[in-house]
């Protein structure tokens, strides 16, 4: 089974950028994409963005896109997370995970129950 390990996180200004990390043990067939969901205390996990790691399909949250990207680095089995023009909203813990869902509806891309492997999460804070 893949294993997932975030990393990038910290306390970041308003306004600020910030790009996180999601190191996968393997990027083979056995799933499709890695995805980044964050859960703010007290509120339900949201996905952010997926992508897949057999082509170049991207997905993103209606509300992230123009601010978020994601993308990936397959010599080093990693997914990136970058985040810009961070405001207090964005506070949260950010987590990656994998799926198994192929040629799916876009937004599946985006809902966590559709995701099997998680990572432990990295923690981003947005504060002045």
């Amino acid at each position: 089974q893949v294993q997932l390990v975030e990393s990038g996180g910290g306390l970041v200004q308003p306004g600020g950028s910030l790009t996180l990390s999601c190191v996968a043990s393997t990027f083979n067939s056995d799933f499709y994409a890695i995805g980044w969901f964050r859960q703010a205390p007290g509120a339900r996990r949201e996905g952010v963005a997926a992508i897949s790691v057999t082509d170049a399909t991207t997905y993103y949250a209606d509300s992230k896109k123009g601010r978020f990207t994601i993308s990936r680095d397959d010599d080093k089995n990693t997914v990136y997370l970058q985040m810009n023009n961070l405001g207090p909203s964005d506070t949260a813990n950010y987590t990656c995970a994998t799926t198994t869902v192929r040629n799916g509806y876009y937004y599946r891309y985006l809902w966590d129950y559709e995701y099997t492997t998680w990572g432990q999460g990295t923690q981003v804070t947005v504060s002045s």
